[in-house]
């Protein structure tokens, strides 16, 4: 008898075995009640400057101990957080922001205006995201006092607050914002509702965050990123355990209190043990999608790109990355699933369990003559693989001459570049996701949901009615106007085809039942609020 990882999980782990707990934990001079909160969290934390690194990891330390000026509240919307007060000009070209009370660095001076015009220099300064968007319109950014600040653009830019709270704008001190874009702000000293205890740090084993006493958090409730950052426990320890079974092992045993991302191996364990529970934070997970190569045949007809979209059944491919049903779902909307901005527009194509039929019949009308297809296989990421292999054989099953290639991820990184044929090198597809949130937000989003052709992101698909529709998300000012926008964008898109959806996968977090009070926000993990019995 074949004996299965998840059986050993089930009979080991799942019966409450004692594996061994690391070093690491043992050796924690950690006070062991219930002002303390030990976590595991996804990765190791390498980068600690959020503007050189947008790792999750990197931001979740930066959500810590830094604050941000707006921010977005669990509907979405944005929110002042360290802005008390703020208006436009009527011509809407001047924003003039008044910094609230209580706000103080760690080391026991102020936060400033110059401190903010600096920060948001530095923002602007990062490549990706909105920043060099808003850079394209801004005039000055200058300080007027102490507490206030001035934005000033060049023509009106109706989203500017959308942007200011969506892109996690990290405040810091004027001489850490300062420094090159390209050089990390490694002081760790922020204003947020925690200090990093750098003294306790063990880079490779462990992280230390006490709570900032001298933090004035808003008045109003936690929602989202927004409201009241208080914070209920004296001290967050983040352990590195790169050992799955040892991480849940340790929950198991009270040495830890979380896991960002429990294996969903493990699920049954978490679920059958009366101390533990599984707990999805982030409800809109991450969506899985193909790119295809648009330079190259057969995916240079558009038809081909359709017969893709026909082909998929969403069901069976998000089931590669998790098993559980209760944790996938099918997104069919350009904008995903959890967005204002989602719709049903142009979404006929949508069949459940695919359409191979379909399929079949757009191949043989893009001409399709028994071309090579290369799909991009990472080795190293399980669902990715896995999903790889499942597309290379739905292809097959229609006619078509797919072969997987594979690599590590870093292979796939290097080969998506190449723009030539499959004979040199080139691809045809590969698959890979982001976060369900960032697909309703067209300027995050902005590179791979892009149609600029040969100066976009990997696989250059080209629609000039698609772009010129883009770049009027930037002045839309009402969400009704940007909602009637958004189903525009999506009927073009479905009709040439950018990407193609895989399905959704939602991850929950494993935690001891007396953690309690965990904020949900799409892709990060709040400290703020949490406390234990």
């Amino acid at each position: 008898m074949t004996i299965s990882r998840r059986d050993l999980i089930k009979v080991g782990v799942g019966a409450g075995a004692a594996l061994s707990i690391p070093s690491v934990l043992r050796a924690q001079t950690v006070p062991a009640d219930a002002r303390t909160v030990r976590m595991v969290m996804s990765g190791d934390l390498r980068a600690v400057d959020p503007y050189v690194s947008g790792a999750n990891i990197t931001v979740n330390h930066a959500l810590g101990i830094y604050d941000t000026l707006f921010a977005m509240d669990s509907k979405f919307m944005p929110q002042p957080q360290m802005v008390g007060q703020w208006g436009v000009s009527d011509d809407k070209k001047t924003y003039t922001f008044e910094l609230r009370d209580g706000l103080g660095w760690h080391d026991g001076t102020p936060v400033t205006a110059a401190d903010c015009v600096a920060s948001i220099r530095r923002w602007i300064r990062t490549p990706g995201g909105a920043g060099p968007l808003v850079m394209d319109r801004a005039k000055d950014i200058s300080k007027k006092d102490e507490r206030t600040f001035i934005i000033e653009l060049k023509e009106p830019l109706g989203l500017l607050i959308e942007i200011l709270a969506a892109q996690h704008i990290f405040i810091m001190r004027e001489k850490d914002a300062s420094l090159p874009v390209t050089e990390q702000a490694t002081a760790n000293i922020g204003s947020g509702p925690f200090k990093f205890n750098q003294a306790l740090a063990m880079p490779g084993a462990s992280f230390t965050y006490d709570r900032n006493e001298h933090y004035v958090p808003r008045s109003e409730s936690p929602d989202g990123f927004t409201g009241g950052k208080v914070v209920k426990v004296d001290r967050v320890v983040w352990n590195n355990v790169a050992d799955q079974q040892t991480a849940l092992a340790a929950l198991q045993a009270g040495e830890v209190d979380f896991l960002e991302a429990p294996p969903p191996d493990f699920y049954p364990a978490i679920e059958s043990d009366p101390n533990l529970e599984l707990q999805v934070l982030n409800k809109g997970g991450v969506d899985m999608f193909l790119r295809m190569n648009a330079l190259q045949k057969p995916f240079d007809n558009v038809k081909a790109r359709q017969a893709m979209l026909n082909l998929i059944d969403q069901e069976a491919f998000s089931h590669t990355a998790s098993p559980d049903p209760r944790y996938t779902r099918t997104v069919v909307s350009r904008f995903g699933n959890s967005s204002i901005y989602s719709n049903d527009e142009n979404t006929g194509w949508f069949k459940k369990g695919g359409d191979q039929e379909k399929a079949k019949q757009l191949f043989k009308e893009a001409g399709y003559a028994g071309e090579k297809v290369v799909i991009l296989q990472p080795s190293n990421v399980e669902s990715i693989s896995n999903a790889s292999q499942l597309l290379a054989a739905a292809l097959r099953k229609i006619g078509v001459n797919a072969e997987l290639a594979p690599s590590d991820w870093g292979g796939v990184v290097a080969r998506r570049a190449n723009k030539g044929p499959v004979e040199s090198g080139g691809w045809s597809i590969f698959i890979t996701d982001a976060s369900d949130f960032s697909f309703g937000d067209p300027i995050v989003s902005s590179s791979y949901l892009a149609a600029n052709g040969v100066e976009g992101w990997f696989g250059w698909v080209k629609n000039d009615e698609y772009q010129a529709l883009l770049a009027k998300w930037l002045d839309v000012e009402t969400i009704e106007e940007r909602k009637a926008l958004a189903r525009k964008m999506q009927q073009l898109w479905w009709d040439f085809v950018g990407i193609v959806f895989l399905g959704q996968v939602v991850s929950p977090i494993a935690r001891r039942k007396t953690l309690t009070g965990l904020i949900g926000v799409p892709d990060y993990v709040p400290m703020w609020n949490m406390q234990k019995a």
